[in-house]
């Protein structure tokens, strides 16, 4: 009897102990763990350019993987619609409108934020690469930059590994994954399309000395686009506008009471004001097709960077996060470019997906998310520090894995005509700036896409004035 007592005995130590270890494991991957995090950051992509979110005229087999595996948000914004601007809030954390260009105007446009003076220590000490090198993270950044030189990746500590924007640095960024690695590593790679769809405007009225050199330096970018707008070879000009390109979309035609503002920035550059007046219907649609296919060649190279996570068999140790610096008005309210408060300018392509971590499939359509204020406090989470620069940025990472959280009611977004509050309801809440003050309230519920405004609506009379309260308060002191 006593030896079957030792026994039991014995036996219950053990399954404590393994039970002890056991526990201590799995907080160990739940709570310790630092994944690889790859931040891929493509330029001038709408949120609903993905065959995922619906889109039939195109095909992104790379995206469409990370969504299938992870999650996709369908309210994500851009801090600010133009590249320059979003990508300081990429670095920062910050609205862009939290720094002064040389003559101390608020940055809200490409012009100005390029000339941001040297940046504070508290600033320096707050970006996404300095708490990331607390967090013992490797620092990687192949790609566009667009950023002023105190905020460049070289001067924040990132490994500059490509200054290409295309192929090239997809594949120099899988040789990066494929390498055994001592830390943990944060890389960004920022890929240049569909931006090159910006030349088809801009060729056909480059009046200004700026516009001249671009397009001089612009021999890819031309060649790319050149490519993206051909006809298939044996289809007629006639079955290609009526089958091959996308149809005009709904809001094809200006807003009614459209904004003095926007029309400001229309006429501000001959291209733009030249495509609104000039484009014909099948210039609109062929800027379309080129426009999605330029997407396909961005997906592409984003699968390259998926296969090199795969065959390395690296996926239960990374974390991927996709998503725009702003996105396209192609043919909205007959304009292309961005730079406006538009959902296709504004609303940008956001998601995450770490296999065993993050719920697979998700689609999260009601929380308002902020890639410029959020990224910064997730990557941080995912580091295991407490990462803030703008207390208003929050950690996505409940999001990710489907926890129960409160989150917040209302976005902020800038840009250079204007600034704005979208609310979880729908509702957006736009003041323009440039001439004089212009108010409006839209509503993506009822006009999901914006032909007109419901500002003098007696029905929405309180929701002006909430949001009118919330802009002045907790977004545009």
């Amino acid at each position: 009897m006593k030896s079957v007592s030792n026994y039991i005995g014995l036996l219950i130590f053990f399954l404590v102990i393994t039970s002890c270890k056991n526990e201590e494991k799995k907080t160990l991957t739940t709570k310790e763990i630092k994944p690889n995090i790859i931040y891929v950051y493509v330029d001038q992509m709408s949120a609903n350019m993905m065959s995922n979110a619906g889109n039939t005229y195109l095909k992104t087999p790379a995206l469409d993987y990370i969504a299938d595996n992870g999650i996709r948000f369908t309210r994500a914004y851009t801090t600010n619609p133009v590249c320059s601007p979003a990508r300081v809030s990429l670095i920062t954390g910050r609205f862009p409108s939290y720094f002064k260009d040389d003559k101390g105007n608020e940055i809200r446009e490409n012009r100005g934020s390029m000339k941001i003076p040297t940046v504070t220590e508290e600033v320096k000490n707050t970006t996404i690469a300095s708490y990331l090198k607390k967090a013992n993270y490797d620092l990687y950044f192949g790609g566009k930059e667009h950023l002023p030189e105190s905020l460049t990746p070289a001067a924040l500590g990132f490994n500059k590994f490509s200054d290409d924007e295309r192929g090239e640095l997809v594949n120099k960024a899988a040789e990066i994954i494929s390498e055994k690695h001592e830390n943990p590593y944060f890389m960004v790679v920022s890929l240049i399309n569909p931006h090159d769809i910006c030349y088809m405007a801009l060729r056909e009225k480059a009046t200004s000395k700026n516009d001249a050199i671009l397009l001089k330096r612009a021999k890819v970018e031309l060649a790319t686009l050149d490519e993206a707008m051909k006809i298939p070879e044996g289809v007629s000009e006639e079955e290609f506008y009526a089958s091959y390109c996308p149809p005009l979309p709904k809001n094809y035609e200006p807003q009614i009471d459209e904004p003095k503002a926007v029309k400001s920035l229309i006429n501000a550059r001959p291209f733009r004001k030249n495509a609104r007046e000039h484009f014909t219907d099948n210039d609109w649609k062929r800027h379309r097709y080129a426009y999605h296919r330029l997407t396909e060649v961005m997906d592409k190279e984003v699968q390259v960077l998926i296969d090199a996570i795969k065959n390395s068999g690296q996926e239960d140790n990374t974390l991927i996060i996709f998503s725009s610096d702003h996105g396209d008005m192609s043919a909205s309210h007959r304009m292309e470019h961005k730079s406006t408060l538009y959902e296709e300018s504004a609303n940008i392509p956001f998601m995450a997906m770490w296999k065993g971590h993050i719920p697979a499939g998700q689609v999260n359509e009601v929380d308002l998310v902020s890639n410029g204020l959020d990224l910064l406090p997730t990557v941080c989470d995912y580091a295991n520090i407490k990462g803030v620069s703008d207390v208003r940025g929050k950690s996505l990472r409940p999001l990710f894995e489907g926890a129960e959280v409160d989150w917040r009611e209302t976005l902020g977004v800038e840009s250079e005509i204007g600034k704005m509050v979208v609310d979880k309801k729908g509702l957006k809440y736009t003041r323009y700036d440039v001439d004089e003050i212009e108010e409006q309230l839209l509503n993506l519920k009822e006009d999901p896409f914006e032909t007109t405004h419901f500002t003098n609506d007696v029905e929405f009379k309180d929701d002006l004035e909430r949001l009118r309260k919330i802009y002045n308060t907790e977004w545009f002191k």
